[in-house]
C-alpha cells in the first residue's frame, strides 16, 4: 500500500531545497504551498511572474493536487487561461508520479516564451511604425502623385481663380476709371491746358 504522506513529505522538503527563496507553505492540514515563478529577464530586464498554489489531495501522487494562480505580474488574460491548461495536461500525463517540479518547471518554460513573445511583438510594433514613418515621410517628398485626371481637376480650378482675379481687378478699373480722366479727355475738356505750355516757354 502506498504511503501517500510519506511521498508528500519528501517532495516537500525536496521543493523547499529547489525553491529556497519561492516556496511558502500556508497550511499542514491539507498540505497547501505556493511557489512564485519567475521568467528570465526580457528586454529592459522585464519579467513575467505567477505564483502557483498547490494543495495535496489525500492520495496525491495517484490523484492530481488542486492548482490556481493567485498572483501574476504583466501576463495577459490568454496568458493565464494558457498556464492553467498547461497544469491541467501536464498532471494528467505525471498522474502516479511526484509532479510538481514538473508542473513548475512547464510553467516556468511557458513564461519564458511569453517573454520572447513579448519581445517579438515589441520588435514587430517598433518596426510596424518605423515603415508607417517612412511611408509618411515619402507621401510628404511626393506629395499627390500626377495623374491627367487630377492635373485637369487642377487646371480648371487655377483658370478659375486667374478669372476671378482679372474680373476683381477690371471692375476696379472701370470703378476708378468713372473718377479718373486720361490725358486726351483732360484736354477736350479745358481748352486753357493748349495753351499753357507755350506760356511757360514764353517766360
Amino acid at each position: 500500500m502506498t504511503d501517500y504522506s510519506e511521498e508528500q513529505r519528501n517532495e516537500l522538503e525536496a521543493l523547499e531545497s529547489i525553491y529556497p527563496d519561492s516556496f511558502t507553505v500556508l497550511s499542514e492540514k491539507p498540505t497547501t504551498f505556493t511557489i512564485t515563478v519567475t521568467s528570465e529577464a526580457g528586454e529592459n530586464d522585464e519579467t513575467v511572474q505567477t505564483t502557483l498554489k498547490f494543495t495535496y489531495r489525500e492520495k496525491y501522487p495517484d490523484e492530481t493536487p488542486l492548482y490556481e494562480i493567485v498572483s501574476q505580474e504583466n501576463l495577459e488574460g490568454n496568458d493565464v487561461m494558457d498556464i492553467i491548461k498547461l497544469l491541467e495536461q501536464q498532471a494528467e500525463e505525471n498522474l502516479g508520479m511526484v509532479m510538481i517540479f514538473t508542473l513548475v518547471s512547464a510553467v516556468q518554460e511557458k513564461l519564458n516564451e511569453i517573454v520572447d513573445q513579448i519581445k517579438t511583438r515589441r520588435e514587430e510594433e517598433k518596426k510596424q511604425k518605423e515603415i508607417e514613418a517612412e511611408e509618411e515621410e515619402k507621401q510628404r517628398f511626393h506629395g499627390t502623385p500626377v495623374t491627367i485626371e487630377n492635373f485637369l481637376n487642377w487646371k480648371a480650378k487655377f483658370d478659375a481663380e486667374l478669372l476671378e482675379i482679372k474680373r476683381k481687378k477690371m471692375k476696379e478699373e472701370e470703378q476708378a476709371g468713372k473718377n479718373k480722366l486720361s490725358g486726351k479727355q483732360l484736354f477736350e475738356m479745358d481748352h486753357n491746358l493748349d495753351t499753357s505750355d507755350i506760356q511757360f516757354l514764353e517766360e
